[in-house]
């Protein structure tokens, strides 16, 4: 059994909103290390892209959320399963044209257009095409066609979540179920998970400890269940400040 198990989202939690820095989170880090305690990463790049970052990070054999929980990365595994984007692009293509014709995904861009559109340097919008179990992109129609677009998918088994600028398609799994199929392969006793964006809000919910980072560049999460109890908290801090204040402290309540 894993005494503790830490989840964290990346981008504006444990990765400084501006720079991407985790700098701050260090001395965090280095006391999750000295300590054996799993750090799975749950965020909504690809595995290639999380792929670099987790060997910066020296996580080993961890695995790690990706595509918001629309897959599992494993350390070390060869070829990619890319199956479940497939079938979501076949599931794009079999709508009426005029719906089709509305949405542009990561699939139907070049990397030059990724980077355009995300800011992204041009090798890690080649990474996040590499692309294994969602499909985010870009609505250009009206709401009410978008309305049809997305019961069109659902007939398909084809689920849509709506995150800043993109509508992103997958076949429905979160960073809940990543977290909860990790800790039972773990066998984790407890589990601490930490976010900043709506997106995170479901996974939060599912540990039994969770830290919402504050966020003063988004819409942020709205109060959720546990925070009265103390189940959830808040941080002071921002990305990997408030990171790392929240992480020490757990460490440091819960030390033997």
């Amino acid at each position: 059994m894993t005494e503790l198990v830490v989840f964290s989202d990346l981008d504006g939690t444990l990765l400084d909103h501006e720079n991407y820095s985790y700098a701050p989170a260090q001395p965090a880090l280095d006391a999750l290390a000295a300590r054996g305690i799993p750090l799975i990463l749950a965020t909504s790049k690809t595995a290639a892209e999380v792929a670099v970052l987790h060997k910066a990070l020296n996580l080993g054999h961890w695995p790690a959320i990706v595509e918001n929980g629309a897959g599992i990365y494993r350390f070390g595994a060869r070829g990619a399963d890319d199956a479940p984007y497939i079938a979501i692009r076949a599931a794009l293509d079999a709508l009426p044209a005029d719906l089709r014709a509305l949405f542009t995904g990561f699939g139907d861009m070049t990397d030059a257009e990724v980077t355009q559109i995300t800011g992204l340097p041009l090798a890690s919008a080649k990474r996040a095409r590499q692309r294994q179990h969602s499909e985010p992109g870009l609505w250009h129609g009206t709401d009410a066609g978008r309305t049809a677009f997305l019961e069109g998918l659902a007939e398909q088994g084809i689920h849509a979540r709506s995150g800043g600028r993109f509508l992103t398609l997958s076949h429905g799994r979160t960073k809940a179920d990543g977290l909860r199929q990790i800790a039972a392969e773990l066998h984790a006793r407890r589990t601490l998970a930490l976010g900043d964006a709506p997106n995170d809000s479901d996974m939060l919910r599912a540990a039994d400890f969770g830290v919402i980072v504050r966020n003063d560049h988004g819409p942020g999460i709205p109060e959720l269940p546990g925070e009265a109890q103390g189940t959830i908290r808040r941080t002071t801090g921002f990305g990997p400040n408030g990171w790392a204040e929240a992480v020490l402290a757990f460490l440091n309540d819960t030390k033997d």
